[in-house]
């Protein structure tokens, strides 16, 4: 769990809101954090549904409830 706020904080950090990833953000966690994720880093579409799915509360963004639910969906669809 520490591992997953710190990659958020370390990745959120860099925005001019730190309690949030922008779609740009989100994008380079999943190539840097997550490889082979996305099929082609140039995928916009995908990036974009991905971003549409997760943004639970509209803002066009991904805040940290948003990300760990990301995070244990991805760890559940593993699983299965």
């Amino acid at each position: 769990m520490a591992m997953i706020v710190e990659i958020f904080a370390r990745y959120g950090g860099t925005d001019s809101n730190k309690q949030s990833l922008s779609k740009g953000k989100l994008k380079v966690v999943l190539e840097k954090e997550l490889l082979g994720f996305l099929q082609s880093g140039r995928d916009k579409d995908a990036m974009d549904k991905l971003l549409k799915d997760l943004d639970a509360n509209g803002d066009a963004t991904v805040d940290s409830n948003e990300f760990i639910v990301f995070v244990a969906a991805t760890t559940s669809a593993c699983h299965l």
